[in-house]
């Protein structure tokens, strides 16, 4: 052992304290509107993207109603132009997450007890849980299941949307659908047949259906697992 070795301080015990002090209160408020602040601005951004998939729609709208001739091709292109957007809007909404998943913490925990007289608990472990995500930040969900949020709440509007009016526009331009193979015949882009065109379609609609069911039980099998501490997913 060297001379440096011997003299060197022990380290005391850290002392968990069971109640904030005024000092702390002040802390934990200026944290919180930081994080409302970073989730209001990644919030604008995740508004920017959806705004985006809703101009393209109506613009392959107008396209293809313009007259009883226009071709149906613009809403097909659309649904996987949107289906970009989709995942650009999922891998904002990863951050956006982050924020949002701190400031509710901190407003179900730390506010809300204020809040009813009862005062702030510091042993139900989201004390060490808001640390650890400071210390050592992270996602709190997987890309998956934020394509799947963001699709259950906007984008399948959307393609439902998108879907309607390309048959839509099919069974009536240019002239009231008569039979199957008039179908068919109109569904068809270029030396594409249209029975394949359309088991893309119902395959794609269909894809996203289920995508947006199985992290739907995702979602719930998490929420079950955390329990109390639900914000921070």
């Amino acid at each position: 052992m060297t001379s440096s070795d011997a003299h060197e301080p022990t380290p005391l015990p850290t002392v968990r304290k069971s109640e904030f002090g005024a000092e702390e209160i002040g802390a934990l408020a200026h944290l919180y509107r930081g994080e409302v602040y970073r989730s209001t601005v990644w919030r604008t951004r995740l508004d920017s993207s959806t705004n985006w998939a809703v101009v393209t729609t109506g613009i392959a709208l107008s396209a293809t109603y313009s007259s009883s001739e226009a071709s149906p091709l613009p809403m097909v292109l659309v649904g996987l132009l949107v289906s970009v957007f989709l995942l650009f809007e999922a891998r904002r909404y990863l951050y956006f997450n982050v924020w949002r998943a701190r400031a509710r913490l901190l407003e179900t925990e730390f506010y809300a007890p204020l809040i009813r007289g009862e005062g702030v608990r510091l042993d139900t472990g989201w004390t060490e849980l808001l640390a650890k995500d400071y210390v050592h930040p992270r996602y709190h969900i997987s890309f998956a299941r934020a394509v799947g949020r963001r699709l259950r709440r906007t984008y399948a509007w959307i393609f439902i949307i998108q879907a309607v009016a390309y048959y839509g526009k099919l069974a009536i331009h240019p002239a009231p659908l008569a039979t199957f193979a008039d179908l068919l015949e109109r569904a068809a882009i270029g030396p594409i047949p249209g029975g394949l065109v359309i088991a893309a379609g119902v395959l794609f609609h269909g894809g996203w259906a289920v995508f947006a069911l199985v992290t739907l039980r995702i979602e719930i099998a998490s929420r079950r697992k955390r329990g109390s501490l639900i914000a921070m997913g």
